[in-house]
């Protein structure tokens, strides 16, 4: 493993500082990954950065981006004999409906419902197969980290012959939303820190698109701080110079073409379509569906929802999630942010996720 030194960080704070001088303007960047965002808060790396760089959050957090129409269709989905199955940060993420009545999942399992969390995609298999009096509903949420093993418990399910197990499948990809973030004209965004996870399994290819058509720049960190400023220090000098390229600066090399085995059972078990993004909007291509070959397993399919819809009318709360996610705006600009809205009282799931920006911001900013 790359050992790095106090000494090494001073030497590129110093070269982060001349760079950003040097292209003599405010630049602006974007880390994607939650996990990104929770390492430069921890590690307090906000403190390094030259007044001329502005570091932003951006939708890396795959419950944060869930759309409230998919929030609302999972919570409807528990109750009338059915199991539902997610992962622990979806639990508590508001619904749409009359706060304190049962509107979250969390607030559905109170009640009675039956509401679990599981650790990995291959527990619901399991229920499923003790449970066959139950339809069980597990929730695929994600981006392409997760989606291989929501994929593989589908190929599970076909190959048991399971009757009474499906996937609400929320699983969305990363390069169509950052295209949606560049074509956004209120944003001006120089360059991105590439989630790291995510590109191991794609491939670093699949990004291309940053610095050879839109002339963005581009790099792959790692989420130890000396990576996430070795990276910056990259996306500066691009920036300074004009020339654009993708780079890493991961301990761990980045394959081009990503994981051959993890991109193959993904074509296989998915398909791409639109899908609708929190604070962004429908955009087209960004989401995965259950192919047609494994749609006895959809619970979209099989329980008639539609998570394209138009949300009916809802309560307004003043949550600023969507705006935070897409980088116009920081948390301590949200007036819910550490009043109303706190981690012992999410209003929005900015706020509830473990990747979430205003929980990190909680955390860590003080």
């Amino acid at each position: 493993m790359r050992e790095f030194s106090l000494e090494s960080i001073e030497a590129m704070r110093r070269k982060l500082d001349a760079l950003v001088s040097k292209i003599g303007r405010a630049v602006t960047f974007m880390e994607v990954c939650g996990t990104h965002t929770v390492a430069i808060f921890r590690s307090g790396l906000r403190s390094l950065l030259p007044d001329g760089l502005r570091l932003l959050s951006g939708p890396g957090c795959p419950v944060c981006v869930t759309d409230q129409r998919e929030i609302d269709m999972a919570i409807s989905l528990a109750g009338e004999g059915r199991m539902v199955l997610t992962y622990g940060d979806m639990m508590r993420v508001p619904g749409s409906g009359v706060p304190g009545k049962a509107d979250s999942l969390a607030g559905k399992k109170s009640s009675g419902a039956r509401v679990e969390v599981v650790t990995s995609a291959m527990q619901p298999i399991e229920i499923a197969k003790n449970n066959p009096g139950s339809e069980v509903v597990f929730l695929g949420v994600g981006f392409e980290t997760t989606a291989p093993a929501t994929a593989v418990a589908l190929k599970q399910a076909h190959s048991h012959e399971l009757r009474n197990f499906s996937v609400l499948c929320l699983h969305k990809t990363v390069p169509p939303v950052m295209r949606s973030l560049c074509s956004n004209p209120a944003l001006k965004i120089d360059g991105f820190i590439l989630p790291g996870n995510v590109t191991v399994v794609t491939g670093i290819q699949d990004y291309a698109f940053l610095t050879d058509e839109l002339h963005k720049a581009a790099v792959v960190a790692g989420f130890e701080p000396e990576e996430i400023l070795a990276g910056l220090v990259g996306l500066s000098y691009q920036v300074a110079t004009g020339r654009f390229s993708l780079d890493a600066y991961r301990v761990n090399d980045v394959p081009k073409a990503g994981n051959a085995a993890a991109r193959k059972i993904l074509s296989e078990v998915f398909e791409p379509c639109d899908a609708a993004w929190r604070g962004l909007g429908r955009i087209p291509g960004s989401g995965l569906r259950v192919a047609k070959a494994y749609s006895r397993f959809d619970a979209a399919e099989r329980f008639g929802l539609d998570t394209l819809t138009d949300p009916p009318v809802t309560k307004s709360n003043s949550c600023r999630c969507g705006e935070i996610l897409t980088g116009l705006l920081t948390p301590t600009e949200c007036e819910l942010y550490g009043t109303a809205c706190t981690p012992a009282n999410p209003i929005g799931p900015c706020m509830v996720s473990s990747e979430g920006t205003c929980g990190a911001w909680q955390r860590f900013s003080r």
